[in-house]
């Protein structure tokens, strides 16, 4: 009798013990599928995210030079009109991110800054310049300039940089909401995303 009740004592060790490995097992190959899937996510949200807008403006550009002791004078002078493409962009691919699988964690640990672009296409009317006074290369250098500058200041002031957070915020959401469907946490900056709100409050 005592050696078949030790006998079913060892069995139902095994078998606890077949068990127990097979639910460790199952339990490691789930967590792989998940981190494999999590990475999957991140890798399609590193993307080039950009938000395109137009800038118009008219300019006069006026200049004079003086000669013989001020007696003489030579002026040349434009009209100028700008159309500008501004882009602000967000090169995703940058995204840096740790996977700790043993806590479920994906950790943010960097996110691109911004990229501000702006293509002035300039054309110049009305343009008038006394011989001793010629538009030259270096004028349209400063004029390019100047009107990039404006233009940055406009852009500034628009709409179009806060677009273009909220194209990020959305991109990053998406690793958030597949993190938090699969009881996994998400962290930036040492602390933890628990809305997807909680993107609107980082800083960039």
């Amino acid at each position: 009798m005592k050696r078949f009740l030790l006998g079913a004592a060892v069995v139902l060790l095994i078998v606890f013990g077949v068990r127990y490995c097979e639910n460790r097992q199952s339990e490691r190959e789930q967590l792989e599928q998940n981190s494999q899937l999590i990475q999957e996510q991140i890798k399609n949200v590193g993307k080039l995210v950009v938000t395109e807008g137009n800038f118009s403006q008219v300019w006069s550009y006026k200049d004079s030079k003086k000669f013989y002791l001020d007696v003489f004078s030579a002026r040349k002078k434009a009209l100028i009109v700008v159309n500008a493409k501004v882009t602000v962009s967000y090169d995703l691919s940058e995204l840096e991110t740790e996977i700790d699988e043993e806590n479920k964690r994906v950790i943010i640990k960097s996110i691109p800054k911004e990229e501000l672009n702006i293509y002035p296409d300039i054309q110049y009317y009305d343009v008038t310049q006394d011989y001793l006074n010629q538009f030259e290369a270096s004028d349209y250098n400063t004029i390019k300039k100047k009107v990039t500058a404006s233009i940055k200041k406009k852009v500034e002031a628009s709409t179009i940089k806060s677009n273009a957070q909220n194209r990020l915020i959305s991109e990053l959401s998406k690793i958030y909401i597949l993190t938090n469907s699969m009881g996994w946490t998400l962290e930036y900056n040492d602390m933890p995303v628990n809305s997807q709100n909680d993107f609107s409050d980082i800083k960039l």
